[in-house]
């Protein structure tokens, strides 16, 4: 240790020109500047981290043995595999959540995550099942659609006939009765075309949509890391958004709706269902609010998904060996045991499904939950800026308790350990839909400097640091544009939350210490 009175003499006889060079040079830099207190850049919400011990057994080991070699968001992971059992159940079962109060138990599930974040990866896992069982199906019904395309072109061309010959006769001045009655009767016999499940749909626009599931098959799912269906879909824009808008409204509520076509024939769909799992961008998800002027919100359209938020695991995501795969493989065997029980659809391709109660005992958790809920609801309350999702949560989590329960245990009486379950689930998504419609609301500049922040901040506590190179940010930040991230580090500058200073080279934005404190 360095004596405080020694001079410079015997400093250097003591301990080389270096240690002088040290101490003048410490002598002439300034103090470290204290912090001041923080400014609140928006309304901040600590994300959670998701519950995955609430899932059943057999879902919640395929969800950690995917995340332990995609790693990706372990949200992205969990909403795969629900959309994966929301599909495979829903034609089956309705939930009652009380006399009077009945509905379907389809998901719609929506992730805020920029494309790369392995989405894709995560619906491959656990859509095996569900692909594997219909290509199965397409196999055995294949002589059967050959017999019907047959059948149809022989009718269609007996149908040709008669109208040719109706036409003859006319122009001959004979008698068409006979072939006009030959014309009606041949109408009642027409073909009825094979239904061949087809569970998992692309990105057809929601016409589309309505229209296959009531002509091919009833229940399917739309699974996309792209989500075209909704917020790039043509079908979304000038005067059909409200329509379609409408109609994903429909089908997840079960009701039924008439579809007016222009082109081709009107049709009513009823007794159909949707899962959608769905992953945006957050520049996407802003745009297609900016289009449609607040329908996306004002019609409810937003508030029946389950929405999660993820922080991007980019940047962490090393090599790993690939598992062995046996929990993916126990989840899929699951899957298709389910999918062997038939629906029952009527001749108009109209699901009759079986309705699950809750028990007794998972009714009063159910209450509690709503109870819970609507208390925030009042002015002032946690939830009272996003009561629009809030109002649907309790049926989200009745919704996941029957799909836990039959996914466990089979048909019966929900039980209390399901709902209570479910609604641990249910409650994680409306903290993430609070958490992500609270930062949604800030103007862009606000919104990307909070982004940046957010992933500052579990990237300092993740590497034990204070600060990130601009260089490392643009790699593995939100914000991979230079004048993006600049300006989103003035924000930060501004509210004395991040500082810019330059280390040789490098520039690096130091955060706030006060920022890096874990919450308690």
């Amino acid at each position: 240790m360095i004596d405080a009175q020694t001079d410079f003499n015997d400093l250097h006889q003591k301990f080389g020109a270096e240690a002088v060079r040290d101490c003048i040079e410490a002598a002439r830099s300034p103090a470290p500047e204290a912090w001041p207190e923080p400014e609140p850049l928006g309304a901040f919400i600590e994300s959670l981290d998701y519950p995955v011990a609430a899932l059943p057994a057999i879902i919640r080991e395929a969800v950690q043995e995917v995340i332990s070699f995609v790693q990706a968001p372990v949200a992205l992971a969990a909403g795969s595999a629900l959309s994966a059992v929301s599909v495979a159940l829903q034609g089956l079962y309705d939930v009652q959540r009380a006399p009077g109060l009945t509905g379907v138990c389809s998901l719609y599930l929506l992730s805020i995550a920029d494309s790369g974040e392995r989405k894709s990866s995560c619906d491959g896992y656990f859509r095996q099942g569900l692909e594997s069982w219909q290509r199965e199906q397409e196999e055995l019904l294949k002589s059967l659609v050959q017999q019907y395309r047959a059948d149809l072109e022989a009718w269609e061309s007996e149908k040709a006939g008669i109208k040719e010959a109706i036409k003859r006769a006319a122009k001959d001045g004979k008698d068409t009765g006979a072939l006009k009655k030959a014309l009606r009767d041949l109408e009642g016999d027409k073909p009825e075309p094979v239904r061949v499940p087809c569970l998992i749909r692309g990105d057809d626009t929601p016409e589309n949509l309505g229209w296959a599931l009531m002509r091919e098959w009833p229940s399917a799912g739309v699974l996309s890391s792209e989500a075209g269906i909704v917020f790039g879909s043509h079908g979304m824009g000038g005067d059909s958004v409200t329509r379609n808008l409408a109609l994903l409204n429909v089908l997840w509520d079960g009701g039924g709706m008439k579809i007016g076509r222009r082109t081709s024939e009107s049709y009513r769909i009823e007794g159909a269902r949707l899962t959608m799992g769905l992953q945006v961008q957050e520049a996407t998800l802003r745009a297609f609010f900016d289009k449609t002027k607040g329908l996306a919100r004002g019609t409810g359209f937003l508030a029946r998904f389950l929405i999660a938020w993820p922080t991007s695991t980019m940047g962490t995501r090393f090599y790993t060996q690939a598992p062995d795969w046996q929990c993916v493989g126990a989840f899929n065997q699951r899957i298709r045991a389910l999918l062997d029980s038939p629906l029952s659809i009527d001749e108009d391709g109209r699901l009759t499904t079986v309705t699950l109660a809750l028990s007794e005992q998972a009714h009063a958790i159910w209450v509690q939950y709503l109870n819970a809920i609507e208390a925030q609801l009042a002015p002032d309350g946690d939830l009272e800026a996003v009561k629009d999702v809030a109002s649907k949560s309790a049926d989200n989590a009745a919704r996941l308790a029957a799909l836990f329960h039959v996914f466990e245990q089979g048909a019966g009486p929900i039980t209390a350990d399901a709902m209570k379950r479910g609604a641990q689930v249910a409650a994680w998504y409306l903290h993430e839909a609070r958490r992500f419609l609270g930062q949604f609301a800030l103007p862009v500049e606000l919104m990307n400097a909070e982004r940046l922040e957010r992933w500052m901040i579990q990237h300092c506590r993740r590497e034990g640091c204070g600060e990130v190179s601009t260089q490392t940010a643009m790699q593995y930040s939100p914000l991979r544009d230079k004048s993006s991230l600049m300006a989103s580090v003035s924000q930060l500058e501004e509210r004395n939350r991040a500082r810019l200073h330059t280390d040789g080279k490098k520039k690096m934005i130091v955060i706030n210490p006060a920022l890096l404190e874990v919450r308690p």
